[in-house]
């Protein structure tokens, strides 16, 4: 409960932010007036929010990770186990030519690990207490290697600039949409009045809602698609059989993905999903990716 509170604190504290940014420099006055300056408010504003918001929350992903998950990094082994792992994740990093990133294990039962940070160089590549029990070291490994290939793909601040550009579209294009329909219903009148009548409001609020489904789409398309890339970055640095060997562990035993929703879409393997679920899902089917590693793909 207390993670949660911290992450919606957080969530929070990002929005409360962004809001005070554009009234001390006038944007959501600005955007709030139909006509040119209005259109350029309305951009900056949807740019702040959408590009904002989505940097905001890369560079807050490192402590927001360890916070949600109390991962725990490790900075001095206390063990063969954690001395092992740090040897192993700058090994891989070594190979993928990225810097050493931040090494941490954190208490879950499932199998899974994860990657983030907002630079190639200053990673953070987390580990659950339940795949180090429930793995050999080579798959292991080889789930590592996938770890660091997110990092040197560079896929954080990738999906970051999809997810901010598609936020700034969804913003953009919902309070456009809302002035049409709001014109329509004041018969054209007022067209330079501030703020907006109630047609504004409740169409911003349902087309928000409905782009942003077609935007978690695109997102979750590119996410399923780097899932092959960081495989085959896992299995260059670690051993193709190695890979395989470790994706089927995880079809072997795929139980209940206990990371936050925020980070999800980084863990080594997602939540499954039957029909029109599917277009939502962050990782392919696990047989799907062991397929491609087969077939060197």
């Amino acid at each position: 409960m207390r993670r949660i509170a911290l992450f919606v604190a957080t969530n929070l504290a990002v929005l409360l932010l962004l809001s005070i940014i554009c009234h001390l420099f006038g944007v959501d006055r600005m955007a709030s007036v139909q006509g040119i300056g209005g259109s350029t408010g309305l951009l900056i504003f949807a740019a702040v929010f959408g590009m904002g918001g989505a940097f905001i929350s890369l560079a807050m992903s490192k402590w927001m990770a360890k916070m949600s998950t109390g991962a725990k990094v490790i900075a001095q082994p206390a063990n063969e186990t954690e001395r092992w792992l740090l040897d192993t994740v700058r090994h891989h990093a070594q190979n993928a030519g990225i810097g050493m990133p931040e090494v941490a294990i954190y208490d879950a039962p499932e199998m899974n690990a994860f990657a983030t940070g907002m630079t190639k160089n200053s990673a953070l590549v987390a580990v659950s207490s339940g795949l180090l029990q429930q793995m050999d070291r080579e798959q292991v490994a080889a789930v590592l290697g996938h770890e660091v290939g997110h990092v040197a793909n560079g896929d954080m601040v990738t999906m970051t600039l999809i997810q901010g550009v598609l936020n700034t579209l969804v913003i953009l294009a919902a309070r456009i949409v809302g002035r049409m329909v709001d014109s329509w219903m004041s018969g054209g009148r007022d067209d330079n009045r501030g703020g907006g009548g109630i047609g504004y409001f409740v169409v911003v609020m349902v087309l928000q809602v409905v782009f942003g489904l077609f935007a978690s789409m695109i997102v979750m398309a590119f996410s399923r698609w780097r899932e092959f890339h960081a495989d085959a970055a896992g299995a260059k640095l670690a051993g193709r059989g190695a890979m395989i060997s470790a994706l089927q562990r995880l079809q072997a035993d795929h139980g209940e993905n206990t990371l936050p929703k925020t980070l999800a879409a980084f863990g080594i393997s997602g939540p499954l999903a039957q029909g029109f679920q599917r277009l939502f899902m962050s990782h392919p089917p696990l047989d799907e990716r062991i397929a491609a590693l087969q077939s060197g793909r």
